[in-house]
């Protein structure tokens, strides 16, 4: 294997064809399969869907045959997003599922998620399971008599559009009535098969681009802004209310206002924040049936979680709804599990992934939006003027080649010294926090590199901040 296969808490990632091969996708499906045998009962079933990317197809193939050959029934959802997924392993009480997506990847790239029996990433532990098969083995493969079988389920999308429209927190009737102009961006990705039709379903006016689903991606496909200029052309010309830009996988939503400016992935968030607990003053909007949701007696906790690297406008719209964020290390699985334990009503992470346990405890962009339409509906100002009614923040965001482990540690060490008045957090990386303003390091999860992250009243603040991270690892 080459040094670019990411081999993460839940699943793997590489460059098609020089590190991820069907080889490698069908070994570690078929461990996957094997661990998911290990619970005993009937033969298991594992969902299996894929996003747009042009290797989609090959591997799906891949990992199926991995999986039969353990002996396990694949539930086929074909072309979907993430979140469509991982409700599909609940739906069918499936006990596992498995996603080919690189997320917001370079084209160049796939991935395999491993989801859990709950509809959530797995977690360290069975993780370590996994690559333990992967790598060492021996994977217990079936006999003739006792291969796996494949079937199809089409209905996974329509399934979660459906869902969502019908979520207490979701004020569907009163999105209608205002007839949203909104100017759409799925980079070609899976979005195309599901956020136009949940737009329109909405009373939307859909002005959109990049909506095909065939994966070849007209631009970087991480939604941040400066990814996001054809978009705010779009919005513009045809005098939209907003624009609304998504991940391939369709779990992340980036926000363009009506002047045609990204306001930054971070309001994703705080806006679903607004709009789950502002209503009412107790939360009432985000109580539901969801793992974490407040359905029981006793009222949830006040709770909101995002992860260490979320800005301050989360912190903000949580203050101002009556609630406390906790925080936890970046990533899915630590956010969701975070959200079960302290029963949060809504969570997520600050590049645009909203968590509502109302439906499901994963990043789910199709929710992100129907909350955000009902914000608006209910609050009568434009996104612009929401805006500007908060605290502003300036985020820096920057990366550098992952080096050496040692290397790390003597940036942390070197950054602790020369910032001894901040708050330490040392879960992930090393975030350093002060009243207005915070510095995260940390090796990503999904690149070779060390990102650099850093927040303050202004551009200038964040920079020097992220500057002095960045000299100290050019040093290291």
């Amino acid at each position: 294997m080459h040094d670019t296969l990411m081999v993460g808490v839940s699943g793997i990632r590489g460059i098609v064809g020089k590190d991820l091969t069907p080889e490698i996708v069908a070994r570690y499906a078929a461990a996957f399969g094997a661990w998911a045998r290990t619970g005993g009962g009937r033969r298991p079933r594992i969902v299996l869907g894929r996003d747009a990317r042009t290797s989609g197809p090959m591997f799906a193939q891949a990992a199926a045959a991995g999986l039969v050959s353990v002996g396990c029934d694949v539930i086929d959802i074909g072309l979907t997003t993430t979140p469509s997924a991982q409700l599909a392993v609940e739906y069918h009480r499936a006990a596992g599922g498995i996603i080919l997506t690189a997320s917001h990847n370079p084209i160049e790239w796939n991935a395999l998620k491993f989801v859990g029996p709950d509809g959530v990433f797995i977690d360290q532990t069975a993780g370590a399971q996994v690559r333990a098969l992967a790598a060492e083995g021996p994977i217990p493969r079936a006999d003739h008599g006792s291969l796996g079988s494949v079937s199809a389920d089409p209905d996974a999308l329509k399934r979660h559009m459906a869902a969502v429209v019908q979520l207490a927190g979701v004020d569907a009737a009163r999105v209608r009535k205002r007839h949203f102009r909104v100017a759409l961006d799925t980079c070609r990705g899976a979005g195309g098969a599901i956020m136009p039709a949940l737009l329109e379903k909405l009373g939307c006016e859909v002005a959109g681009i990049n909506l095909e689903t065939d994966g070849r991606f007209p631009r970087p496909p991480e939604p941040i802004p400066e990814h996001l200029g054809a978009l705010g052309a779009v919005v513009q010309r045809v005098q939209a209310d907003l624009g609304i830009a998504v991940d391939p996988d369709v779990d992340r939503l980036a926000i363009v206002d009506e002047q045609g400016e990204p306001i930054g992935e971070d309001y994703t968030l705080a806006f679903a924040v607004r709009a789950v607990l502002g209503k009412t003053g107790k939360g009432d909007a985000g109580r539901g049936k969801g793992k974490g949701g407040a359905g029981e007696a006793t009222a949830a906790p006040r709770i909101v979680v995002c992860n260490l690297s979320t800005s301050l406008v989360v912190e903000d719209a949580a203050r101002d709804c009556g609630a406390l964020v906790v925080r936890a290390p970046v990533g899915e699985v630590h956010v969701a599990r975070a959200m079960i334990e302290r029963q949060a009503p809504i969570g997520g992470e600050g590049n645009g992934g909203v968590m509502y346990p109302a439906l499901h405890v994963g990043r789910d962009a199709p929710v992100a939006a129907a909350l955000l339409l009902t914000l608006l509906a209910r609050d009568g100002r434009r996104v612009s003027e929401l805006v500007a009614a908060s605290p502003r923040y300036a985020i820096v965001k920057d990366k550098v080649p992952r080096g050496r482990s040692a290397g790390l540690a003597a940036v942390y060490a070197g950054l602790r010294s020369r910032f001894a008045d901040a708050t330490v957090d040392e879960r992930d990386g090393l975030r350093l926090g002060w009243r207005d303003r915070w510095l995260h390091v940390r090796p990503s999860n999904t690149e070779p590199i060390a990102r650099l992250i850093a927040e303050a009243p202004t551009a200038g603040e964040a920079q020097q901040l992220v500057d002095a991270a960045r000299a100290l690892c050019a040093e290291s």
